[in-house]
């Protein structure tokens, strides 16, 4: 590795790990490819279908888009299929552990690096966040089933108005009552995250049955929903028209533009498609299989999406599915005789994202005991625990910051973050996949994005052009924390980067791996 001391001040930004080391890292691997492309695809469905479809579809819906939030999930889904060809090139060349944030440190550099490091912590820290707010939604409407009553004081972003039917709800003197905190959403986070200091290890049997409940339940929702509106077909196609609502004036609400601020919304949903990519070093034909695996996943979940939300947009006027548990609210619409599914349905989402809530604080706590052990953040980051050889500090913090999000921060503000940082984390690795190209040429792939360079620069286009989609204050926001985040590389990261020092990562443990079928995808 060399000294990168005297490269002067763009050198040090600019300073990348060895290409050839990662590449002897994989070498090394004693991974077994046994991975064919269905194998793949039924891996990357497993890491879509979760959190996205049950949480932020009817804000999309209710919102931006209308009934045409279907529209939405095909621009989504096509942005995504760009990002992700890019995500099997890299995979297929520099198949390792640590994600962008290592595919940025290998080929552009580690300024990119530590950008990337704080834009996962968008995509990660927040998403877990809004994962949390649907999971409390889910939580109190079964609770409701059974007359457990949660004080609704207690159950929304503080100083938001509580609504009910569209209209504010009010207290005894006539004026509107607001949210104080976000109690269920705050407790699970840091349950979890205690249970991730004690230690938790998924086996491959749950995995499996966790992916077969929740995609069990959104077929189910699909069948029976789908059949019930067939059934009332007359009295609810109403719900539908128009289509596509009028625009109201204002940036993104309804008309074309609405559907495309509703892409950059439900693009959410598709957050762990890329988990197919860091399957590289284990399907039997890369090249033929990655694009097959990452595709095909998009494919059938795209379909399953505009199916789900078909049937939602039908069953329930569109201006009431604000919530964070669209599909309960659905399924209550099917009245009292199916009561029974809607507890099912509520049941299955409950647990279908808790295990997302764990692996994306789990996937944080890991970008950050890589960070530290790199030297770009202080040390007590990869600090592990004596007896439960769990990044303890690190994942305590982890656990404050996502509570406190979900406890305190309403659902849309938290789903814009996260999708305005995986996005440009998206757009970046676009880019390093054409860096990569320009730099090192030569180098095998066992994957090639096909096209080039059309599709990556699309991708990039695509990419930073749905950001841009979303609302001005959260623009404002994410610039200031990207500035904030600079600052912060050039007071410590930069001063400390072991790799500025020529030296290697700090000592520390390699980490089990966590298996969970939506598994940190970058």
């Amino acid at each position: 590795m060399a000294n990168t001391q005297n490269q002067g001040f763009l050198g040090r930004m600019l300073a990348r790990k060895s290409v050839a080391q990662v590449q002897r890292e994989s070498d090394t691997s004693q991974l077994k490819r046994s991975l064919g492309p269905w194998n793949l695809v039924f891996l990357g469905i497993g890491c879509i279908i979760g959190a996205g479809i049950f949480v932020r579809t009817g804000n999309a819906a209710a919102l931006h888009a209308g009934p045409a939030v279907l529209v939405s999930f095909l621009v989504a889904g096509a942005v995504c299929a760009l990002a992700g060809l890019c995500y099997a090139e890299l995979s297929s060349t520099l198949p390792v552990s640590g994600s962008a944030y290592t595919y940025s440190y290998t080929t552009i550099g580690e300024f990119a690096a530590w950008s990337m490091g704080a834009l996962l912590l968008l995509e990660y820290g927040l998403a877990a966040s809004v994962v949390a707010v649907g999971w409390g939604g889910y939580v109190v409407s079964l609770l409701g089933d059974y007359g457990i009553k949660v004080p609704i004081e207690l159950t929304g972003p503080f100083g938001h108005t509580i609504m009910r039917d569209g209209q504010p709800l009010l207290d005894a003197a006539g004026m509107p009552m607001t949210y104080l905190f976000n109690l269920p959403a705050f407790l699970i986070c840091l349950a979890l995250a205690a249970l991730l200091v004690i230690g938790v290890s998924e086996s491959a049997k749950v995995n499996n049955v966790i992916v077969a409940i929740k995609t069990s339940v959104i077929i189910a929702f699909i069948l029976i929903v789908g059949w019930y509106v067939i059934q009332h077909y007359d009295a609810l196609k109403v719900n539908w028209q128009p289509f596509i609502p009028e625009p109201t004036g204002e940036k993104g609400e309804f008309g074309w533009g609405g559907i495309l601020r509703a892409a950059s919304i439900v693009f959410f949903a598709y957050i762990g498609f890329e988990a197919v990519s860091t399957a590289g070093q284990e399907a039997k034909n890369p090249k033929r299989d990655m694009p097959i695996g990452i595709i095909g996943s998009l494919v059938v979940c795209t379909l399953l999406y505009i199916l789900v939300s078909i049937v939602m947009t039908m069953v329930v006027n569109y201006k009431l599915l604000n919530v964070p548990d669209p599909v309960a609210v659905a399924v209550d619409a099917l009245g009292p005789d199916w009561a029974w599914f809607a507890k099912i349905v509520k049941a299955g989402a409950i647990i279908g994202l808790t295990s997302v809530i764990l692996v994306l604080m789990y996937g944080q706590t890991r970008i950050f005991y890589t960070m530290a052990r790199d030297g770009l953040l202080p040390r007590v980051f990869a600090n592990i625990h004596s007896k439960f050889k769990t990044p303890w500090i690190n994942t305590i913090l982890v656990g404050i910051i996502t509570a406190v999000a979900a406890g305190f921060f309403d659902i849309n503000t938290l789903g814009d973050m996260t999708s305005v940082g995986t996005l440009a984390a998206f757009g970046i690795v676009c880019i390093a996949v054409m860096w990569l190209r320009r730099t090192h040429p030569n180098l095998p792939r066992g994957f090639r994005v096909p096209l080039y360079p059309v599709l990556p620069i699309l991708g990039i286009i695509a990419c930073f052009a749905l950001i841009f989609t979303v609302e001005n204050r959260v623009l404002l926001f994410f610039l200031w924390y990207l500035l904030g985040s600079i600052a912060l590389y050039f007071v410590y990261g930069m001063r400390n980067s072991q790799l500025a020092k020529g030296e290697p990562p700090l000592d520390g443990p390699d980490l089990p791996e966590f298996k969970e079928d939506a598994a940190p995808p970058r």
